[in-house]
């Protein structure tokens, strides 16, 4: 039941955030999820015996998720706008190995090495949405990856309680199944094909409940006249092939699973149930988000790579 009502009461907020909230506000929330992800990590990292070099990985963890914005307002240059957290992660190598040179010699490189792990395992993985929010019906787009990811984990739960019986990871996580895995990858192609299918009227949808805007100006609408009345008319966005839909709900839910597996092997290997206790029958904010952190990384190169044109809105109806 806490489950449950845990669920109810965050994804409406999740929602209200990623379509209502201004930009710098969206990024505040997602730098609040990250750190709260981060000292949950940092947690786990200490159980297994290491000195993580806790303040430092904070402050690059911020520089790194505050770094999205900037790279959105380049413009669409694709992935090497969305790359800009890439300067400070080298920065940041640098200064960890320094800092390792006072740990005594056996802690030097592993607490290194696991206080950088922190940026790219959750900055530049968040640092995506923030950036994907920013473009023109990103927020529609995060909410679909959100979407199959959600599904696949109802899908993989519900089949691997009801059939499952054929181990996936019992080393990892002794719960999981093949059942279970495959009834997630097929639960989010099924979503993912009708999501897509249907894109325009839940398009229509979110506008009419004032959650969606058009862009101030439809760059494959700048050179037509079109009258006033058909200005006021929502815009349409293309239907994605569904063999394009099919690829991509798998390559996230594959992603979702991996990440859902790693977290399992690092609280396995720290002797811990949950990464930590903030949301009731969901564990800690790292549980939560776990999936998420691999397929967003997906999910962006998928935008960059051509995706992006069937969040475009390409003209009145």
């Amino acid at each position: 039941m806490k489950r449950v009502l845990t669920a109810v009461i965050l994804i409406p907020l999740v929602i209200l955030a990623l379509f209502r909230a201004p930009l710098w506000l969206f990024t505040l929330l997602v730098l609040s999820v990250a750190l709260l992800a981060a000292y949950e990590y940092l947690r786990i990292v200490k159980a297994q015996g290491f000195q993580p070099m806790a303040t430092t990985s904070l402050v690059f963890l911020i520089l790194v998720i505050v770094s999205y914005p900037f790279a959105a307002a380049l413009g669409n240059i694709g992935i090497v706008s969305a790359m800009i957290g890439v300067p400070v992660l080298l920065c940041a190598a640098f200064v960890f190995l320094v800092l390792s040179l006072q740990l005594p010699t056996g802690q030097a490189l592993p607490s290194a090495a696991l206080s950088y792990m922190l940026l790219p395992y959750i900055g530049l993985t968040l640092g995506v949405l923030p950036f994907l929010r920013a473009r023109s019906f990103g927020s529609l787009f995060v909410l679909y990856l959100m979407l199959l990811v959600w599904c696949g984990d109802v899908a993989a739960y519900y089949v691997g309680r009801a059939i499952g019986k054929h181990k996936l990871a019992p080393r990892i996580s002794p719960g999981k199944t093949w059942e279970g895995s495959i009834a997630s990858v097929a639960g989010a192609v099924i979503v993912g094909i009708l999501l897509f299918r249907f894109v325009n009227p839940i398009a229509d949808a979110f506008r009419s409940a004032h959650l969606l805007k058009l862009p101030p100006v439809l760059p494959a609408m700048s050179s037509i006249p079109i009258s006033s009345a058909s200005q006021n008319s929502p815009a349409l966005l293309p239907v994605a092939p569904i063999g394009l839909v099919a690829v991509f709900a798998i390559c996230i839910n594959i992603a979702a699973q991996l990440g859902d597996l790693v977290e399992s092997a690092l609280k396995r290997g720290a002797g811990l149930k949950d990464s930590g206790t903030l949301l009731p029958g969901h564990g800690g904010v790292l549980d939560r988000i776990d999936a998420l952190l691999f397929a967003l990384p997906v999910g962006l190169l998928f935008y960059v790579w051509g995706m992006s044109r069937y969040f475009e809105p390409s003209g009145p109806r």
